[in-house]
């Protein structure tokens, strides 16, 4: 009962914020929050926006497998967010873009436009959905089932609070309820490291020290070219996950067009890109914290299971229950959240080509929440993880075209056969699942993250092959 009421009250504030926000909210409040929204409050909501529930637990376990290389991903993170921010802002702000993908249908055609806003649509919906699903799977083990409520009336509830709270300031209110949630998870992080510390009877300096010296605190890879954990290979990955799933993502490029002016979303993405790595430096250095808590303890969680085993289940006691039901639902509800004012936004302005339409819009919100609850009820139905990983996968996949099209857009002056481009786009991911497939048979090598950088220069290619010299 104290964490029902503990979510009860955490939406009650998001109703607020979504109240205060929305008064006189046109379709314009929508989509863009006016461009009057101050740089420091996106910033801030968009590190609690990019960190999702998963996340959220994940990240504490990959200390078990992969020990805190995770960090070299995070540094390359850092340099993508300036190339975004001083490459692709500019651009999107020069046309006064309500959609990132309208640049497309200016530079390449209708088709390749409407490609690369159907790739996002596909891509956002199964890959929010999923991510959401898995959220609510911890949810339910480890809250819900105890409490006698079934999963099929814990999803329509979720979704039905994002849409309560989005359904009329959409971004405008995302960016002060993002804000109020990236505060909400991070203080709840910060607790249960003190917990944790706590049952591992250590002050911070002991604390620091222990994670410092433990034999899963190794960050560098230099010496295995072959291993994922490659510093060049994670490094070079993180740029081209920021550029291509932020930049070229309208759920999170969206916010950071609600600034007023160019140089305020470029100190908004630059801010927070710093953020990212003392922010997943504290969720594994609590896994590590864990898992010498474990050894004590004797609990052989580990992976995903490693927060949830100590966090949900009472070890550290009732206060760190709710704290991790806080930070939990903080970090999914603020990436789904935008996910859905961002799927509203590409499809009435994409797809339909009705900004204005606020009777369209409406309706498209509530169409999009209920797809959205279809999807994780499905996903439940099915009940296989190696589904929901083969979504993720496809996923990585579709994301590469985005890359390949914004990439010969913005690299070369050619005109392209806009006929074409939606056949490129299929076929690249396509190209590269075939490769993957057959360089894990045939070799020891595995590809990593760099697989969507071939992905994207396989669409490259094909564009190039299509194209021709503009006159002039």
């Amino acid at each position: 009962m104290m964490i029902v009421i503990t979510i009860l009250v955490y939406f009650c504030v998001l109703l607020g914020f979504s109240r205060l926000t929305a008064r006189r909210s046109d379709n314009d409040t929508f989509f863009r929050a006016n461009r009057r929204s101050p740089w420091y409050m996106v910033a801030f909501g968009m590190v609690g926006a990019s960190i999702s529930g998963v996340t959220f637990v994940s990240v504490p376990g990959m200390v078990s497998t992969t020990d805190m290389t995770y960090l070299q991903t995070c540094m390359g993170f850092i340099v993508g967010y300036f190339v975004v921010a001083y490459v692709l802002l500019p651009i999107y702000y020069r046309y006064d873009l309500t959609t990132i993908y309208s640049y497309l249908r200016l530079r390449l055609g209708r088709r390749s436009y409407l490609s690369g806003a159907s790739f996002f649509l596909l891509s956002k919906m199964t890959g929010a959905a999923a991510r959401f699903y898995v959220v609510c799977i911890i949810l339910q083990r480890f809250v819900f089932d105890g409490m006698g409520i079934p999963f099929a009336v814990t999803v329509p509830l979720m979704v039905a609070l994002i849409w309560l709270y989005t359904r009329r300031g959409g971004v405008k209110t995302l960016v002060w309820t993002d804000s109020f949630q990236t505060l909400c998870m991070f203080a709840a992080l910060i607790l249960i490291i003190v917990h944790v510390m706590g049952a591992l009877d250590m002050d911070l300096s002991t604390a620091v020290h222990a994670v410092s010296t433990n034999v899963h605190s190794k960050v560098f890879v230099f010496d295995d070219w072959l291993s994922r954990q490659n510093f060049f290979k994670q490094f070079l990955s993180g740029v081209f996950i920021v550029v291509v799933m932020t930049g070229l993502d309208q759920d999170m490029m969206q916010k950071n067009l609600t600034c007023k002016t160019l140089s305020e979303a470029q100190k908004d993405m630059c801010s927070y890109g710093f953020a990212f790595l003392p922010a997943n430096l504290l969720f594994l250095s609590l896994g590590i914290l864990l898992t010498l808590l474990a050894g004590q303890m004797g609990v052989s969680a580990t992976g995903d299971d490693l927060l949830p085993a100590f966090a949900a289940s009472g070890l550290l006691g009732n206060t760190v229950v709710v704290l991790f039901t806080i930070g939990i639902v903080a970090a999914s509800f603020s990436s789904a959240d935008s996910a859905l004012t961002a799927l509203t936004t590409s499809f009435c302005v994409d797809l339909c080509g009705r900004s204005a339409d606020e009777g369209l819009r409406r309706k498209a919100h509530v169409g999009i929440a209920v797809v959205f609850m279809a999807f994780i009820l499905l996903f439940r139905i099915f009940n296989n993880t190696s589904l929901i990983d083969a979504i993720y996968v496809m996923c990585s996949y579709t994301y590469g075209p985005l890359l390949g099209m914004f990439a010969f857009a913005l690299l070369t002056r050619r005109a392209v056969a806009d006929r074409w481009v939606p056949y490129i786009a299929v076929a690249s991911p396509i190209i590269c699942w075939v490769a993957e497939s057959l360089t894990t048979a045939l070799t020891t090598y595995r590809f990593g993250y760099e697989l969507l950088m071939l992905n994207g220069a396989l669409t490259f290619a094909g564009l190039w092959a299509v194209s021709c010299r503009t006159k002039g």
